[in-house]
């Protein structure tokens, strides 16, 4: 039981021209900056989807690399099927922080939604948390076809927490990663 932890990390890093999830910012890569955050939040045990990843972080295969982050998400839930409630964060939020985590597990945990997605604006649904009722439902869209994480939120009891703009920067490219110093 518990909340776990998921870092999405098998995108293509086309726009940086490199593996952004093994990018070093601050003395740390931007997938192991994820990972604490999640930890901080209280998830265990927080794990990398996708990737190869340098302990204390353990990387778990993509059931479906290439496939895009409705893959990793389900992957993610597949492999904590006995938790309260799995947060799923992309690698590249240079600036979320455990708040915000804590913000959407709290109304997964408390019954109030299937998923909680982070709102800046616009739902941010690589910074989620999944109850893992959610999983049969996905597998069954993945499998018909579905790829887009916001189509399959579409089906699914959504609650929004409005967080600030500027803790969902994604690393990208070369210019985010210098406009996140």
């Amino acid at each position: 039981m518990g909340v776990a932890g998921a870092v999405l990390c098998g995108g293509a890093s086309t726009r940086m021209g490199r593996d952004k999830t093994q990018i070093s910012v601050a003395g740390t890569t931007l997938a192991h900056r994820v990972a604490q955050v999640l930890a901080d939040a209280g998830c265990d045990p927080v794990v990398a989807i996708g990737g190869v990843h340098q302990p204390p972080l353990a990387s778990i295969a993509d059931r479906f690399p290439g496939q895009g982050p409705l893959g990793g998400i389900i992957t993610a839930l597949g492999q904590f099927p006995s938790s309260d409630a799995v947060a799923v964060l992309a690698a590249d939020l240079g600036t979320v922080d455990a708040a915000t985590v804590q913000a959407l597990i709290a109304e997964v945990i408390n019954g109030n939604a299937d998923v909680a997605v982070a709102f800046s604006g616009r739902r941010e649904p690589l910074c989620a948390v999944w109850s893992p009722i959610c999983l049969t439902y996905l597998e069954a869209a993945f499998r018909a076809g579905l790829r887009a994480v916001h189509s399959a939120l579409l089906q699914l009891e959504v609650v929004e927490v409005a967080i600030d703009p500027r803790l969902m920067t994604n690393v990208n490219s070369p210019a985010d990663l210098d406009a996140l110093g």
